[in-house]
């Protein structure tokens, strides 16, 4: 989008309310292709949201308060002119720069002939696919995640954010994969799959799970799931395997993804069906977590019997304190 060129990599800090009774708090507010993003100082995102729904509630005022949509249920105050200018000038390209389909579609058949020539004489297709997913920093991950996350909540509904549920979520995933995991827990109102990973590991989990039990242990096998099928598969790969080679060219070539090719694919993940994980898979992960896999195999209808952690004295998933802020995450 010719509207972010000059703001790449644009940073500034705000203060930012998680629902109409919270109190305000600092942030850094940064954005990628077609999402804003709200992280604490730490650099820990706390926030994802889509642009084309963002809204301002104060026009031609200072500080600008934004909001992710017209609920207002979050809001957000920036007084940086350079910010605040960056998100005018894209929510003005996002609503008269809409795709045309003509152009869209001459465009990619004139790219996927210069890309079969040049597959044609240096590469075969699964080593372009292997060379991008070898090259593509996590930073860069993280944008593309976050953006998709930004589409699925059109379908999903908005991330839940309440702060202390949001903390304990980060301390499932300490929990599960260890204190220096870089894994995001993101709930969501509604998510058929239960659990699903995107890129920029980050896995996103249905509200629904956390309200449909009492024992941690399920939402705990369902984001091991998650996991576990995006170390088999790359999210990123999936990404690349529907978009196309031209796409897979031009990200490992200009480090970009066309937005509308992220919206489809985030549509794709919202729209297909729970896949289950192969059960050899599964136990190690189940036993290396030390999270027993009986609850989480009796809702899913799985045998991963023998469970090799039967009968042991096995840490806490999460305290009850935690555990009852996480069930209630999407309810304040």
């Amino acid at each position: 989008m010719t509207a972010l060129d000059k703001y790449v990599r644009l940073e500034s800090g705000g203060l930012w309310r998680a629902g109409p009774d919270e109190q305000r708090r600092d942030v850094v507010v940064s954005f990628g292709d077609a999402t804003l993003v709200i992280s604490d100082k730490a650099g820990r995102p706390l926030t994802h949201w889509s642009l084309p729904a963002v809204t301002r509630q104060n026009p031609d005022e200072q500080p600008a308060i934004y909001t992710p949509d017209e609920d207002a249920s979050e809001a957000v105050e920036i007084s940086d002119e350079m910010m605040i200018d960056a998100i005018e000038q894209v929510r003005a390209a996002l609503d008269k720069e809409r795709p045309k389909p003509g152009k869209l579609r001459h465009w990619m058949t004139g790219g996927l002939i210069v890309v079969t020539v040049l597959l044609a004489v240096f590469w075969l297709p699964g080593a372009l696919t292997r060379q991008t997913l070898a090259v593509v920093p996590l930073p860069k991950r993280t944008e593309i995640g976050a953006t998709m996350l930004g589409h699925m909540q059109v379908e999903t509904g908005a991330a839940c954010r309440e702060p202390s549920a949001v903390e304990a979520a980060g301390r499932l995933a300490e929990r599960l994969f260890g204190h220096k995991t870089l894994t995001q827990i993101v709930v969501v109102p509604e998510l058929a799959q239960g659990a699903v990973a995107i890129p920029g590991e980050l896995i996103v989990l249905d509200h629904g799970v956390l309200q449909g039990t009492d024992d941690p242990a399920v939402a705990a096998g369902y984001v091991l799931a998650a996991h576990t099928a995006r170390v088999n598969t790359d999210p990123l790969e999936q990404v690349l395997r529907q978009a196309g080679l031209g796409t897979t060219f031009r990200l490992l070539t200009t480090g970009e993804i066309p937005s509308e090719i992220l919206q489809a694919n985030a549509a794709t993940i919202v729209a297909t069906p729970w896949a289950e994980v192969d059960d050899n898979s599964l136990r190690p992960v189940f036993a290396a977590a030390q999270v027993p896999n009986a609850p989480y195999a009796a809702i899913i209808d799985a045998d991963l019997s023998p469970d090799p952690l039967a009968g042991q004295v096995l840490p806490p998933i999460l305290d009850d304190a935690d555990w009852i802020s996480l069930q209630n995450i999407c309810n304040n």
